[in-house]
């Protein structure tokens, strides 16, 4: 009985986890974001999953136990292989992709992905593209693809991004 009047209390003052004030709080001390793409601020801090934005207003999420080896060439873009039931494919193109956020040690590389910090990335609309300054980092598209078979993913590659294929 004493615990649930404790969680009574705390739910009254907003702290309890899941409560919606709890959720704004935390996303508030917790995240950042720039135009492109949203972060944990703290440097052990750990995201479970990232979210996908595409322009249309569709998401997609995937968890990062799935995300295996990635890439960057900048000519290209990031490469991300999530690796679950399917192979999945993540391409995202943009510029100054690895470029700091903020004068801060978080850019969508090895600030980011490598230290799974980044919850969101999305695609930017035309607006934001010509919001976003010289050095930021800006997403113009997202490409999505799944696969069954190493050689499934070798031509899809070879066609769609050749700079990612290993000699």
């Amino acid at each position: 009985m004493a615990d649930s009047i404790e969680v009574l209390r705390l739910a009254s003052k907003g702290r309890v986890a899941g409560s919606p004030l709890q959720r704004n709080i935390e996303r508030t001390e917790e995240e950042e974001s720039c135009l492109a793409f949203g972060y944990l601020r703290g440097l052990h801090d750990r995201a479970l999953a990232v979210q996908f934005r595409f322009r249309e207003g569709n998401s997609l999420w995937l968890p990062y136990s799935w995300l295996g080896p990635w890439q960057h060439d900048p000519s290209e873009g990031l490469l991300l292989k999530f690796v679950g039931d399917t192979v999945i494919l993540v391409i995202i193109r943009g510029s100054n992709l690895a470029a700091p956020v903020n004068e801060e040690s978080v850019n969508l590389t090895d600030g980011g992905f490598q230290r799974h910090r980044i919850v969101f990335v999305k695609e930017m609309d035309e607006v934001e593209l010509r919001k976003a300054g010289e050095r930021e980092a800006t997403i113009d598209r997202i490409e999505v693809a799944e696969f069954d078979s190493r050689d499934e993913i070798r031509k899809y590659l070879k066609i769609a991004a050749p700079a990612f294929l290993i000699r």
